[in-house]
Parts: C-alpha cells; sequence; structure tokens
C-alpha cells in the first residue's frame, strides 16, 4: 500500500513531488530545507529542517526514533560541526546517515535533509 503523506506544519513542495511517501511500513521522506526562513545560519535552518521533518514523521504517525537513514547534503562544508551540533540534538538514537557538501542547493538554502523511516 502506497500513500503520500502531506503536513502543513512543514513547507509544501514547490515542485512536482510530496513531502513523503508512505510504502506499507517505510516512509520515504523528501529533501526539507528551510524555505520559509532562509535568512538564518546553518543552526537556524537545521533547526527548522529538523522540526519539519518530525511534523511529516508526525503526520506518519512516526517519531524522529523511527528514522533509519538520513541523508545530509551541506552547501559549505565548513558548516558541519555547527551542523552536526543541532542535529544531534534531534536524532539521539543516532541513524545511519551520509553527509556530503554539494555547490548550491534550492533558494540558496545552506542545508537540506531527507531521511527514511520505518514504523516500528
Amino acid at each position: 500500500m502506497k500513500n503520500t503523506i502531506l503536513s502543513e506544519k512543514a513547507p509544501a513542495p514547490v515542485g512536482p513531488y510530496s513531502q513523503a511517501i508512505l510504502v506499507n511500513e517505510t516512509l520515504y521522506c523528501s529533501g526539507q530545507i528551510a524555505a520559509d526562513d532562509l535568512g538564518g545560519g546553518i543552526a537556524a535552518q537545521t533547526e527548522k529542517v529538523c522540526d519539519s521533518i518530525f511534523a511529516i514523521l508526525d503526520a506518519a504517525d512516526m517519531k524522529l526514533d523511527s528514522v533509519v537513514k538520513a541523508t545530509c547534503f551541506l552547501a559549505d562544508m565548513g558548516d558541519f560541526s555547527e551542523f552536526n551540533e543541532v542535529y544531534e540534538r534531534f536524532f539521539t538514537h543516532k541513524p545511519a546517515r551520509s553527509c556530503v557538501g554539494v555547490n548550491a542547493l534550492p533558494k540558496g538554502a545552506l542545508v537540506e535533509i531527507e531521511v527514511i523511516a520505518i514504523k516500528a
């Protein structure tokens, strides 16, 4: 069974994609940026992105500890330490993760995070 997940507490998709798709017990969450608050630095944007991910997980009746894999994109790897300080406050259960530096992110964002979560 496949269901589209949409939370009004997270930025609406700005293109032809869904915030998340739930397939059976697995949630595939699209990359989230701080779309409505790009003025802050890496810490503020990371916190906003994590809040959006939490809202999407909540809409799918999941919690942050349901996340088994996170893929993180940073516009500047010089922000890695500050990014990690915020990230680890949210993802205390330490899911598998990749973190890569990219040339640019949509709307000039500093960080984008996508996750995969499992209903347990």
